[in-house]
């Protein structure tokens, strides 16, 4: 199995793991795959109706695979502090999307033009550091943010700092994701 055909099974694994956390399931996964022992670093979201429900996940990898997917399942559910914690009644309506992350690699920048120029819109997940602010957007938010200013503003924010804000130091890198999501449930036509 390549790397591109991942995506059932560690949707699967995420599945089982929010099962088990509401006692909806067993907790049991039949995925045994050896790939899933390697270490790996994925975001987990959550969507309900089409509206983000949840998303955390890791940077770097640090622990197998398995163990990250299980992990971030839950803690977009219950640990992400923008929502409440999911309840059972949710389950039937929440549709997971798993993005595993390329190692990240550092972005040689000297000022936020540089960085504007630098980075590729709807490509790059990028990780944002000055001192101790951190924040990391997945690529996927440039489809909201396609402007890169814009989409460097809202992570500066998101890193508790004026979206304006530059400093000689400030530290970039990007990353890459495979993304994977559920597909919706066909839906009967009217008649």
């Amino acid at each position: 199995m390549s790397a591109a055909e991942w995506g059932p099974v560690l949707l699967d694994l995420a599945r089982a793991s929010l099962l088990d956390a509401l006692k909806l399931g067993s907790g049991e996964n039949e995925h045994r795959e050896p790939w899933l022992e390697d270490p790996g670093a994925c975001f987990v979201t959550l969507r309900r109706l089409n509206q983000l429900r949840g998303c955390v996940g890791s940077i770097r990898a640090y622990r197998p695979l398995r163990e990250d997917v299980w992990s971030n399942a839950r803690a977009a559910a219950f640990s992400d502090t923008r929502f409440p914690p999911l309840a059972p009644g949710e389950m039937p309506e929440i549709r997971l999307e798993i993005s595993l992350l390329s190692t990240p690699e550092p972005v040689a920048v000297t000022c936020e033009a540089d960085a504007c120029r630098i980075l590729r819109p709807g490509a790059d997940g990028v990780v944002f550091e000055w001192g101790q602010c951190r924040s990391t957007f997945l690529p996927q938010v440039w489809d909201q943010l396609p402007d890169p200013l814009d989409f460097l503003g809202h992570l500066k924010h998101k890193a508790g700092l004026p979206p304006r804000f530059w400093a000689p130091d400030v530290k970039l890198w990007r990353y890459a994701v495979t993304k994977w999501e559920e597909e919706l449930p066909a839906t009967p036509e009217a008649s």
